[in-house]
């Protein structure tokens, strides 16, 4: 299951961001325990043990022994409501990220413009085209350009996971105790050992034959990705923009008194204001 961080890129455009991130965190649990570890229950408890065919869907079985008919379509319109959903949620993300990057001089400048709604439009106008173009490549170049996209995602997401759980350890030792709004479980054993187990998973795609080209052009695509933020900031830092002024206080800058000179954690739209804060109400976004 991946996505739940979405939330916390999502709640920084909602009227009150700290209540909407402790109430999806609460909710992932139940979302697992449901989606996930009951629907797995109630296959085991519905079909025998030895009825499983490959290549086969077990709820489109568990659905027909049961004697529902059109089992099969049935489940083929969840499944599309599914990628639709995640197609929404992904480009709703990947266009603010890239409104933070253009915001930090880290991508285009244009893509920092808002329509008159304050929404980043360029940003989600360009994140469909990249996305048409990957359709384009499944269609053009599916054994080559496509399979490479697709490979070379395998691992990026454990990758963003294991960075999430090192940045709230190190955000949350600098936050202080009053200012923690949801606090993690036997912290921070719980956060060490996730750390430990998704860098085990990572060793054993490794030593896997079928997992390791996923690893190796996970780890290429990561490393493009890292050296060209190097590059951004020597180039930044060049041109003497490595730092610049905060809106600790949005009201208060759009006053135009003296903001902090530190750099930004988090930037997110807000009505039809640019607001940046810092990385203590929302540390999961960007270290």
């Amino acid at each position: 299951m991946v996505g739940a961080e979405v939330v916390t890129i999502a709640a920084a455009e909602s009227r009150e961001p700290r209540r909407a991130i402790q109430k999806a965190t609460r909710s992932v649990v139940a979302r697992i325990a449901i989606f996930f570890i009951g629907s797995v229950f109630l296959l085991v408890v519905i079909l025998p043990w030895n009825s499983v065919e490959l290549g086969a869907s077990p709820y489109v079985a568990a659905l027909k022994h049961m004697g529902l008919s059109g089992a099969d379509q049935l489940m083929n319109a969840v499944v599309l409501t599914a990628v639709l959903s995640c197609l929404n949620s992904g480009l709703y993300t990947s266009s603010r990220m890239l409104f933070v990057l253009a915001d930090r001089r880290q991508a285009p400048a244009w893509l920092v413009q808002l329509s008159g709604r304050g929404v980043p439009h360029l940003a989600i106008l360009f994140s469909s085209a990249v996305g048409f173009g990957c359709v384009l490549m499944a269609w053009l170049a599916p054994n080559t350009v496509f399979l490479f996209l697709l490979n070379s995602s395998g691992a990026v997401i454990l990758f963003v996971y294991w960075l999430i759980a090192l940045s709230q350890i190190i955000l949350r030792r600098r936050t202080p105790a009053e200012k923690l709004r949801v606090k993690m479980w036997f912290f921070p054993v719980l956060s060490i050992l996730t750390l430990a187990a998704i860098t085990g998973v990572l060793v054993q795609m490794a030593f896997d034959r079928s997992a390791r080209g996923q690893l190796w052009l996970s780890v290429l695509s990561w490393a493009v990705v890292v050296g060209m933020y190097f590059v951004s900031v020597r180039r930044r830092g060049r041109r003497g923009e490595l730092r610049h002024p905060v809106c600790v206080n949005s009201t208060a800058c759009s006053n135009g008194s003296q903001a902090e000179d530190s750099p930004p954690r988090v930037t997110f739209v807000a009505a039809s204001a640019l607001v940046t804060t810092r990385g203590s109400v929302m540390p999961t976004v960007l270290p």
